[in-house]
């Protein structure tokens, strides 16, 4: 094999194995950033070798012994034993140890759940959800810092500085990177699957710049969630979110129309829709209710994006049944976003007075004053109901409100279709 493909399969296999090699690494010496930068270490380790030896059988365990061999050379190396041996007296109640034989021990442990642990981790509640997202996508996806400010549209500095502040908070937290027990976990895993849900809509509806959508973003959050979903075959709310997102995920490709605008669910072309990720998406949820998870947030969100997938046509849509199911997701997670949701399936189900009614209501709330998808939903009751001129107007200010350039193009048509 030559050298530059010899490269290219080093390279594809640190990018499989990179998050399970973090994972066990940070286990083992409690610091995301020592441990990443060991995996790293083992890399540069491999591309050295790979190519005068060969790819070994096992390159995941390869890489994993590399970077156990350098980071308990890291410990003698800089001193760091006497902390080290502080740390294991702690918990061994002063036994007298051997502390690199403690870590070399330590570091061949079965972990089995160690990559659940560092995704529990990355996601902690005391990061901010921008940060929890950037640090997952590092960790977790192997994206570069690059690649995550490009897939977020910010700047490489900030993204690097985001994920630089996320491993130090994390540091002086002192976790365990262990999965979390007891009434810890549900709040944990709920913190996880926002994130997660986050990278997704980020890249289903991007909320700035000229792209309606960002499929590379959907894909990896797809990932993640198959990946959770391995780890946590028991977890329910897991499947509902994985169906979630791979019942929307499938309607992308016909999202966007061939000059890039912004394609109305009602008006898609539905054989454009992947079925195969729809029948993925139908299998999770079903998981999900074996599981007994029907009624969780996640759950009820798939069997909404459920209704639509099972509809051939748009006029065969079951919107009274979706109706029914914003009803029950409003108790289950009140907000005001849901309650435009559900307004919004009103309107289709008993007409748009219908749902004018609900979204006069949320207006005098007025906790959704700035968001564009609220006049936008209000203007497209206001069309339907033959009221055009305050459609416009409404149309031409959720346009004024969004940040996506598509997206407004696209209000901006609606808003000249009612004459305005």
């Amino acid at each position: 094999m030559a050298a530059t493909e010899t490269h290219q399969t080093i390279e594809t296999v640190f990018r499989i194995e990179q998050a399970r090699l973090i994972a066990g690494l940070a286990r083992m010496v409690r610091d995301v950033g020592l441990a990443e930068d060991l995996a790293q270490d083992a890399l540069v380790i491999a591309l050295s070798e790979w190519p005068k030896t060969g790819v070994p059988r096992n390159p995941g365990a390869w890489l994993m012994a590399a970077a156990k061999r350098r980071a308990i050379d890291g410990f003698r190396r800089k001193k760091m034993l006497a902390r080290k041996h502080a740390e294991i007296g702690r918990d061994l109640e002063g036994e007298s140890v051997d502390p690199v034989a403690d870590i070399e021990a330590a570091m061949d442990d079965d972990l089995g759940d160690e990559l659940l642990g560092l995704i529990f981790t990355a996601c902690h509640p005391m990061l901010s959800p921008e940060a929890r997202a950037a640090l997952t996508l590092r960790l977790i996806g192997g994206l570069t810092t690059g690649e995550i400010a490009r897939a977020f549209l910010s700047n490489e500095a900030t993204i690097a500085q985001r994920i630089v502040r996320a491993k130090k908070t994390l540091g002086k937290a002192g976790l365990a990177y262990e999965v979390p027990r007891g009434p810890d976990r549900r709040e944990r895993l709920a913190s996880v699957l926002e994130v997660i849900y986050l990278i997704f809509n980020e890249g289903y509806a991007a909320t700035t710049g000229e792209d309606l959508i960002r499929p590379a973003l959907c894909a990896e959050a797809q990932r993640l969630g198959r990946i959770l979903a391995g780890l946590a075959p028991g977890e329910p709310e897991v499947f509902g979110l994985l169906a979630l997102m791979e019942i929307q995920a499938s309607r992308l490709g016909a999202r966007i129309a061939p000059d890039g605008s912004l394609v109305p669910l009602t008006e898609q072309n539905r054989t454009r829709w992947d079925q195969l990720l729809i029948r993925r998406g139908f299998a999770a949820l079903a998981r999900a209710e074996a599981l007994g998870g029907a009624g969780g947030p996640y759950a009820l969100q798939a069997a909404l994006a459920a209704c639509h997938a099972r509809a051939r046509k748009a006029g065969e849509t079951d919107w009274q049944r979706i109706a029914a199911l914003y009803d029950t997701l409003l108790e289950v997670m009140p907000s005001p976003v849901v309650d435009l949701n559900r307004a919004v399936a009103h309107s289709m189900a008993f007409g748009p007075e219908a749902g004018l009614a609900l979204v006069k209501a949320i207006e005098q709330a007025g906790t959704l004053r700035d968001y564009a998808p609220l006049p936008a939903a209000k203007g497209d009751f206001l069309f339907r109901a033959g009221r055009l001129s305050e459609a416009g107007a409404e149309f031409a200010r959720a346009a004024a409100l969004t940040r996506n350039e598509r997206e407004r193009a696209f209000l901006l048509g609606r808003a000249a279709a009612c004459g305005g």
